[in-house]
């Protein structure tokens, strides 16, 4: 299960290091009212390698692990944009993400500060998230389209 304080820090942290970050994924259907458990926590960035390395500046604020170093801007702005990072002796995962596919990557998201957490978090909107998941075959996914479908009515049932 993720250890949602921690998670909340390193937003914390990343907004305190000007991380250009949009948060999808599970924690994206939490802030916009329909939480469910999840194991990980997903972000999509920019793709600039100084984003990038105000992006490991915030997990060094949270945890102190040499592998942050590994992570790479070529690595997240190459042929696959994406770094799963597992934080020491936590039981989740960070997914960071600068593009998804041709369809989706930080430039073209649309996305909406909302308060969370105690906090302001930068989200996609919901719009947005239900569209991402709508055409998936996870079950999961379906699940998300339906509780955010009965909170926000995009379409008819």
């Amino acid at each position: 299960m993720m250890d949602f304080d921690k998670v909340m820090q390193f937003i914390d942290a990343m907004q305190a290091e000007g991380v250009e970050y949009i948060t999808f994924g599970a924690l994206a259907l939490a802030a916009h009212g329909c939480p469910r458990a999840t194991t990980d926590a997903d972000f999509f960035v920019k793709a600039d390698a100084d984003n990038i390395e105000r992006l490991k500046r915030a997990l060094e604020r949270v945890w102190n692990d040499p592998h942050i170093a590994e992570i790479s801007a070529d690595d997240l702005m190459g042929d696959y944009p994406s770094v799963m990072y597992g934080p020491p002796d936590e039981e989740f995962s960070i997914d960071f993400l600068t593009r998804l596919g041709e369809m989706y990557s930080y430039e073209n998201l649309p996305s909406e500060v909302v308060p969370f957490g105690g906090r302001m978090m930068r989200v996609v909107t919901a719009p947005k998230l239900y569209e991402m998941k709508r055409h998936t075959v996870r079950l999961k996914d379906k699940a998300d389209c339906v509780a955010l479908n009965e909170k926000f009515h995009f379409e008819e049932s």
